[in-house]
């Protein structure tokens, strides 16, 4: 082994009709993959799971996710969201969402995180900008809860994270037109009054 005086770092040289070739030692190269490897890893770690088929929901209940209540804002989709979910009532917790871009409504989703039998359920429907509906009239998306760990609440394809009284994130996954599913952070923050 022999060290290049430009550079710190030992190299070995390799003789071939009398030029050299100069390349990092493999240790450093396993290195330099393995510090590649863990960042690909962690930019596509998952937030969100899904319910096995046939499994059920565990036992949960509304004062699980009673921090959810009041007005959050954030950005997403290139544009300002904005959710505000009610106390819970009823039986439910409800919410409404809106996105705005360029100064006008693209769309809004209502819903609820209601109670039902001795587990919880997220359910929704989305609206155009005009209050259109994008799902038929009795269709209503439903995700069943998967899990309840810490300060998030998991249900298929959705995850809750309180990360302090005035911050929470939202991951879901959205489906794409190719049929592939991409999971999206919704970062929100409480307004200040």
């Amino acid at each position: 082994m022999n060290y290049d005086p430009k550079f710190k770092n030992p190299l070995i040289r390799l003789q071939t009709d009398n030029s050299y070739l100069v390349q990092p030692i493999i240790i450093k190269m396993k290195y330099i993959f393995f510090i590649v490897l863990l960042f690909s890893f962690s930019t596509n770690a998952q937030n969100t799971l899904s319910l096995q088929e046939g499994a059920e929901s565990p036992k949960a209940d509304l004062t699980e996710i009673a921090w959810m209540e009041g007005h959050w804002k954030g950005e997403a989709f290139g544009g300002i969201t904005e959710e505000i979910w009610s106390p819970a009532l009823g039986g439910s917790m409800m919410f409404s969402f809106k996105l705005v871009s360029e100064g006008v409504v693209q769309f809004y989703e209502l819903g609820h995180i209601r109670q039902i039998d001795n587990t919880l359920v997220f359910e929704l429907k989305h609206f155009h900008g005009d209050l259109k509906g994008w799902e038929e009239k009795d269709e209503v998306q439903s995700f069943k809860l998967v899990k309840v760990s810490g300060n998030r609440l998991y249900f298929d394809g959705f995850t809750f994270e309180k990360i302090s009284d005035r911050e929470i994130n939202i991951y879901g996954l959205i489906h794409q037109e190719d049929g592939r599913a991409k999971e999206v952070k919704f970062n929100y923050k409480r307004p200040r009054s």
